[in-house]
C-alpha cells in the first residue's frame, strides 16, 4: 500500500551537466502528470511520462526539471566577421596612437562579443538527457520510498479500524440473537391486554409474528458484513493499487450497516451502528490518500 502524497528532490552533476529534479504528488482520482522541463530535452517528454508511470499509478504528479550546462559542452559559433572587425579597429587605433606593438589574439579575446552562443547549434543532447534520466529515476525511487512509508502508516490505521468494525459487528449479532423471541413475547402481552375477554386468533397472531421476524432479522446483513470485512482485510495486503477497490468495499459495508440501523428499534444496536459509521468515515478519509 502506498500513499498518493509525497515530495522528492534530487540533484546530479555529471559530464558537464547539472540536473535538478523535483517531484510532487497529490491526491487525484486518476493519474495526471504535469511536466516543466528545459526546451533542450523537450523531445524526451514522453519518455519522462513513461518513467513516472512505472512508479505511480494514481495521483496528481508535478515534475520540475532544470539543467545547467558547463561551458565546455555549450554550443557556440565563432563570429569571424566580428573578430576581423575587432582586429582592424585595434590596428587602426594603434596607428593613430603610434603604438608599435602588434595586435594579438589575446587583444581580440578582450572583446567577448566575437563568440556568439547559438541555441540552434547542434550538440550532443543525449549527454544532457542521460544525466536528467538518472536524476529523475533516483527522484522517483526516493518518492516511492516516502509513499511506501506513508502507506504503511495508513495500512496500520485502517487495519485497526477494520478490527473495530468486526468487534462492533460481533456485538450487534450478540444483541440481536434473542431479539425476535423478546419482541414475540412483547407482542403476545400487548395482544393479551387488548383482548382480555376475547379469544385470540392464533393464526393471525402467528402471521404478525412472522412478519415482525422478517422485519427484525438481520442475519443476511451480518453475513454479508463478515464477507465485506474479510475482503477489506485482504485488499489491504495487496501489492497492487487498492484505493478505488477499498472505496467500493466501504460503500457495501456502509449499505449493510444502514440496513441494520433501519431494521433496529433497539437503542444499543442503533448506537453500535452509529459507532460503525464513524469508523467507516475515518477509513474513507484515509483512503483518499491511498494509491
Amino acid at each position: 500500500m502506498k500513499s498518493m502524497t509525497g515530495f522528492a528532490k534530487v540533484e546530479k552533476n555529471s559530464n558537464g551537466v547539472k540536473a535538478t529534479v523535483e517531484i510532487k504528488s497529490l491526491n487525484n482520482r486518476y493519474l495526471d502528470i504535469t511536466c516543466k522541463i528545459p526546451r533542450s530535452i523537450s523531445s524526451y517528454e514522453m519518455e519522462i511520462r513513461d518513467l513516472v508511470k512505472n512508479y505511480i499509478a494514481r495521483g496528481n504528479v508535478s515534475v520540475y526539471i532544470t539543467t545547467e550546462l558547463d561551458e565546455t559542452i555549450k554550443p557556440f559559433n565563432l563570429n569571424e566577421k566580428v573578430a576581423v572587425g575587432i582586429y582592424n579597429s585595434l590596428v587602426s587605433l594603434a596607428k593613430k596612437l603610434k603604438i608599435k606593438s602588434q595586435v594579438t589574439i589575446s587583444d581580440i579575446l578582450a572583446f567577448p562579443n566575437y563568440l556568439l552562443v547559438d541555441e540552434n547549434s547542434q550538440y550532443d543532447v543525449d549527454i544532457e538527457w542521460k544525466v536528467v534520466k538518472d536524476c529523475l529515476t533516483d527522484a522517483l525511487r526516493k518518492l516511492d520510498e516516502y509513499r511506501l512509508q506513508e502507506g504503511k502508516n495508513l495500512y496500520q490505521d485502517i487495519t485497526n479500524r477494520n478490527k473495530k468494525l468486526q468487534a462492533i459487528l460481533n456485538k450487534i449479532e450478540k444483541n440481536s440473537s434473542n431479539r425476535i423471541e423478546i419482541e414475540r413475547e412483547k407482542l403476545r402481552q400487548k395482544i393479551a391486554l387488548l383482548f382480555e375477554s376475547d379469544e385470540i386468533d392464533e393464526n393471525r397472531l402467528q402471521m404478525e409474528i412472522l412478519l415482525m421476524a422478517n422485519r427484525l432479522d438481520i442475519t443476511e446483513e451480518c453475513t454479508r458484513l463478515h464477507s465485506h470485512l474479510k475482503f477489506l482485510k485482504e485488499a489491504l495486503k495487496s501489492r497492487e493499487p487498492v484505493g478505488q477497490k477499498i472505496n467500493f468495499i466501504l460503500q457495501e459495508i456502509n449499505r449493510e450497516f444502514n440496513t441494520i440501523g433501519s431494521k433496529s428499534d433497539n437503542a444499543e444496536i442503533s448506537q453500535l451502528v452509529v459507532n460503525a459509521k464513524e469508523e467507516l468515515e475515518k477509513i474513507r478519509e484515509q483512503i483518499q490518500n491511498i494509491e
